[in-house]
């Protein structure tokens, strides 16, 4: 199906993603911040992108800047423990596609990646470099 990068520094929440993500068929790429996401965006290519925000060395919120700064217009869920309602208008302001809190609940994840991934297609696809 789809590259679906998971950017989460908790390793427990990355792979429950993951494993999830897999029973559906999709590749999984992972990163535990958001640096080495920025990396594995440029050399993956994911058509998905599932972000925490609190994560070391950088942040969702500086990620999300970045990756809308080079023109990256890549599906972003963001999928954190912050319920705060400024941060979701900020991460909806950033670009992103989806704001999700954490626990998991299964369906909603799958609904949500499902719907990101047709706007994608439908968008013309994933990232510009530059």
């Amino acid at each position: 199906m789809s590259n679906i990068l998971v950017v989460d520094d908790s390793m427990f929440q990355r792979h429950a993603l993951a494993k999830l993500l897999r029973e559906d068929g999709h590749k999984v790429i992972e990163a535990d911040n958001g640096l080495t996401g920025l990396e594995k965006i440029e050399s993956e290519k994911p058509k998905l992108i599932i972000l925490d925000l609190i994560m070391p060395k950088l942040g969702g919120f500086e990620t999300l800047e970045e990756l809308r700064r080079r023109g990256d217009t890549t599906p972003v869920i963001v999928f954190t423990a912050d319920i705060q309602a400024t941060s979701r208008q900020r991460c909806i302001e950033l670009g992103a596609s989806a704001f999700l809190n954490k626990p998991l609940v299964k369906e909603e994840l799958r609904g949500v990646v499902k719907q990101c991934l047709q706007q994608g297609e439908m968008d013309g696809g994933n990232a510009v470099s530059g």
